[in-house]
């Protein structure tokens, strides 16, 4: 009696929620791979009429074209995929170079925003809005043609700042050259970055049980530079020469050489992107309440402890998740490089396309980058996320 009650309250399965969200979700899936494969077949048939099939086989060939910047040697004479590969290089060493300094020029311009001093306050945010109702586009093109193109010519160049030299062909900056005891100098180096571990978990450790903040990245830094210090001194002769940058004939040798696309895209893209994460960190720290600061100071911390320990650890939890969508759009934006000439894996990819005709192939793998560059920037972004929020109870 009871079982037939039962049967006879039963949902059916076509009323049933838990049902209709599988199905749902199983009709949706179905739909897009439809829509894939039958965007892939159109595609296939669209080669298959122009006598193309779709294969990445061509990256083996010679690139036959050069490459002006490049991360290790490469000529004409070698295959495509090694030159995807310095387009793919470059792109990381501008993103790298350009989400450190971004970070660095918009944690400054957001604290400079909520300074008391009003000269301080009033040229930060005209820089913040001037800055974000740009064009990115016309920006990149006026920083290049209108500023690193206008700098005196090679043999006019003067030294700026001691040993950099600042020239239409590039900017020379000092450098180092390894030398025979450099390998011994490395493995120092390995030793300083453990003992600097060491030093940063003992450290946090340390702050845990007492209830005090050391300045564990600082203190860890200064282990890891005494180490290196003492490796340097120690050793019989400097693992490091310096490299000095002159001015040879119509160019520039020796140092380092950065060319004016190079400064120009990254130094382009750190300035603008650092308007909007100047605006992300002052509203993070307008998060935090004027009663957290108010307790600091009654507990007698000064500005920069206040904010050290009291604001920043708090408004990283809303600074953290719009600070990664800033990331993503920096790593995407470089593939504005073209506008400068710049090589990177946009700019190195259109050519190889413009080469071979294998548009399907270059557009698919610069998607792929950047999808796969996206996707690695935002994995550790949430790690991060996930270790500074709130632990809920």
């Amino acid at each position: 009696m009871q079982y037939e009650q039962k049967r006879e309250t039963a949902i059916p399965f076509w009323r049933d929620e838990r049902i209709l969200r599988v199905l749902g979700q199983v009709v949706f899936v179905a739909l897009v791979v439809f829509v894939a494969t039958l965007i892939y077949q159109n595609m296939k048939a669209g080669l298959a009429r122009q006598g193309i099939s779709l294969s990445y086989a061509f990256l083996k060939n010679l690139s036959g074209f050069d490459i002006a910047e490049t991360a290790f040697p490469y000529s004409r004479n070698s295959a495509y995929w090694q030159a995807f590969l310095i387009g793919l290089l470059n792109t990381l060493l501008v993103s790298v170079v350009g989400i450190i300094f971004s970070t660095i020029l918009g944690v400054i311009l957001g604290v400079a925003r909520l300074s008391t001093n009003f000269i301080i306050n009033r040229l930060a945010s005209f820089y913040l809005e001037i800055i974000r109702n740009l064009s990115l586009l016309v920006f990149l093109i006026f920083w290049y043609l209108g500023v690193f193109l206008k700098l005196p010519r090679v043999k006019e160049a003067t030294p700026w700042l001691g040993d950099i030299i600042l020239t239409n062909r590039g900017v020379g900056i000092p450098w180092g050259i390894p030398t025979a005891s450099f390998p011994t100098f490395r493995l120092i180096l390995f030793l300083g970055l453990l003992f600097a571990l060491v030093v940063f978990f003992v450290l946090r450790e340390y702050g845990k049980r007492t209830g005090r903040a050391p300045l564990t990245l600082v203190w860890s830094f200064l282990a890891f530079l005494l180490v290196a210090l003492i490796g340097w001194f120690v050793l019989p002769e400097r693992p490091i020469v310096a490299d000095l940058a002159f001015v040879k004939g119509l160019n520039l040798s020796g140092g380092k050489i950065l060319s004016p696309e190079f400064m120009a895209l990254t130094s382009g893209l750190v300035l603008y992107t650092a308007a909007f994460i100047g605006e992300v960190v002052r509203a993070g720290i307008q998060s935090v309440s004027k009663g957290q600061i108010e307790a600091s100071r009654a507990l007698g911390l000064n500005s920069f402890q206040t904010l050290r320990l009291v604001v920043f650890p708090q408004a990283l939890r809303v600074i953290i998740p719009p600070l990664t969508s800033q990331y993503l759009n920096l790593v995407k934006n470089s593939s504005l490089a073209i506008a400068v000439g710049y090589p990177d894996v946009f700019y190195v990819s259109n050519t190889i396309q413009n080469q071979t005709g294998r548009a399907v192939e270059m557009i698919s793998l610069v998607m792929f980058t950047y999808l796969v560059l996206s996707l690695a920037t935002s994995a550790l972004m949430n790690w991060y996320n996930q270790r500074i929020k709130l632990a809920e109870r």
